[in-house]
């Protein structure tokens, strides 16, 4: 099995407001940046995503892929690749705890890339995409909780 990557952020704002922020894709272009589009293709009983088109742009890196996602409770998210033109797979998760009055959100994710990459260049990747969505959600949840 892949050696996944994962780094932890405290965002102060509960588990709920993280979470929507987290599943409120048509968004993903105002905060992460490497995102350009996002789309919805289908969802659950729920009306939560169960697939996602997510068009990327990480500068060296474009791709379009399709990921397929799978929301376990009110604070976890765990999604795998169905389709891509550059990733061989994908799989990631975040998992939100209450921490005092904010949240702990840990992010783990495991990418095989289809150009051959050496292990070490793949997992700084890795932890530079993470600690980029983490940062930028963290961003994102504590401007909507002030505004």
């Amino acid at each position: 099995m892949a050696e996944h990557t994962s780094s932890s952020i405290t965002i102060e704002a509960a588990p709920a407001d993280v979470m929507g922020v987290i599943a409120d894709f048509a968004r993903y272009p105002d905060w992460t940046g490497e995102v350009k589009e996002a789309e919805v293709l289908a969802t659950d009983g729920d009306g939560r995503a169960e697939q996602v088109r997510l068009v990327m742009d990480a500068g060296a890196i474009k791709d379009d892929q399709t990921l397929a996602y799978t929301w376990h409770s009110a604070n976890e998210v765990s999604w795998t690749l169905v389709k891509s033109q550059m990733l061989r797979s994908l799989d990631g998760s975040y998992l939100l705890k209450p921490k005092g009055a904010g949240t702990e959100v840990t992010y783990q994710l495991t990418v095989d890339v289809k150009i051959p990459m050496l292990g070490m260049i793949k997992r700084k990747a890795e932890k530079v995409i993470i600690d980029r969505a983490l940062a930028g959600l963290k961003k994102r949840v504590e401007s909507a909780a002030k505004g």
